[in-house]
């Protein structure tokens, strides 16, 4: 039996040293990816890709409020010829469930070639998305676009894989103040991720090529 004393150390003790662990996590991801972080795609430096992250599809397959700004983003640095492909990453498990074909259905209709267009269907979290867009898509820079809530993580990842990336600001109006404090248990799996070098699922997902109508090769990653 746990005596009373140690008892409320812990019960003390627990939630301060976790509450400690997420605070110098936020703190050393914040600070490590600032500078990288830009709102307009003027200043963006150019890439190789634009990296819209998956974040999720409404009921009607239209993509939601959140991953359309993204798009509307990736849009914008590749008209302005920041980027000259972009990779469409999340999960896209199943028939009934797949979020990166409406992302590419978006992009086409708003002036996107399809073969500028990469679909990663296996980017089941932001790690994986990052880390198979370097070990299956062979990028080494990218513009990884998303919402400020998300940002500093994601930029901050793929600078400790090594990769040169930036981030594009997808702010475009108020969100749900749920994804601010989730974010703080995020960072703290990225840190465990990083430190243990985690091997994302599907990593080494055959990579099928097809051919455009301009005779361009486009590749995407098959429905698992």
């Amino acid at each position: 039996m746990i005596p009373a004393g140690r008892y409320f150390l812990l019960l003390i003790g627990v939630p301060i040293a976790v509450g400690l662990v997420c605070v110098v996590s936020v703190s050393v991801i914040l600070t490590s990816s600032k500078t990288y972080i830009y709102s307009t795609a003027v200043e963006v430096p150019k890439t190789d890709a634009a990296l819209i992250l998956g974040a999720g599809i409404l009921r009607n397959g239209d993509l939601s409020p959140v991953l359309k700004d993204r798009a509307d983003k990736a849009i914008e640095l590749y008209k302005t010829e920041k980027v000259s492909r972009i990779i469409a990453s999340g999960n896209s498990s199943s028939e009934e469930y797949n979020e990166t074909e409406p992302i590419r259905r978006y992009l086409i209709s708003n002036g996107i070639p399809d073969t500028a267009i990469l679909l990663d269907g296996a980017g089941l979290d932001t790690y994986s998305s990052i880390y198979r867009a370097k070990s299956v898509f062979t990028v080494q820079s990218m513009t990884i676009v998303s919402q400020s809530f998300h940002l500093p993580r994601a930029v901050f990842i793929a600078r400790e894989l090594n990769m040169e990336a930036f981030g594009m600001n997808a702010d475009r109006g108020k969100y749900k103040l749920v994804n601010y404090f989730r974010e703080m248990a995020a960072d703290v799996k990225a840190m465990g991720n990083l430190f243990s070098r985690r091997t994302p699922t599907h990593l080494q997902e055959e990579v099928v090529p097809s051919v455009g109508s301009d005779g361009r090769t486009r590749y995407t990653i098959p429905l698992w």
